[in-house]
């Protein structure tokens, strides 16, 4: 038995029958291709395979396909906008946030949901909310740097241009 499911992944809206026991980790990997979220530990231990659900970080190994009806969601492919990387994609790889990268999907997930909540958070605060995501290359020293830096960036205010800038 097969159950038609209707989503809105990275703003593209997609329409699949699928098996009602499939995990939505396995739909984005399988079905539409996104193999940006990784599948580390089956369990919801790791934190790879967080994502954004209706705006809320979600461990994707821990629902199911057809509990994302209807829902909203972005991946770590879907962080990027207008070719222009997101600025928690640019901090970790200006501070060296990352090793081997099979996490960091998962720790930029995490920290973006957890930046909207606190603009400035502190190391101590990163790292309580990173406690759901394990590394094990990087020792975390890197990737709490790039959290913050990424936040000092997020919440600097925009420069603004002249009139005369933005029309040359």
């Amino acid at each position: 038995m097969s159950i038609k499911i209707t989503l809105t992944v990275n703003g593209v809206k997609h329409t699949n029958k699928v098996e009602p026991r499939m995990l939505l980790v396995h739909y984005l990997r399988d079905v539409l291709k996104l193999t940006g979220t990784h599948v580390g530990c089956d369990t919801s231990g790791c934190g790879a395979c967080t994502i954004h659900v209706n705006g809320k970080a979600t461990k994707s190994c821990t629902m199911l396909a057809v509990q994302a009806d209807k829902a909203k969601i972005i991946t770590i492919e879907g962080m990027a906008t207008h070719h222009e990387l997101h600025p928690l994609q640019e901090a970790f790889n200006q501070c060296h946030g990352l090793q081997c990268g099979f996490c960091t999907p998962g720790m930029i997930m995490t920290a973006a949901d957890f930046l909207t909540r606190n603009k400035k958070p502190n190391e101590k605060e990163i790292r309580e909310a990173l406690e759901g995501n394990l590394c094990r290359c990087t020792g975390y020293e890197n990737i709490v740097k790039s959290i913050q830096y990424a936040a000092d960036k997020m919440s600097a205010p925009k420069a603004r241009k002249t009139k005369k800038e933005a029309t040359v």
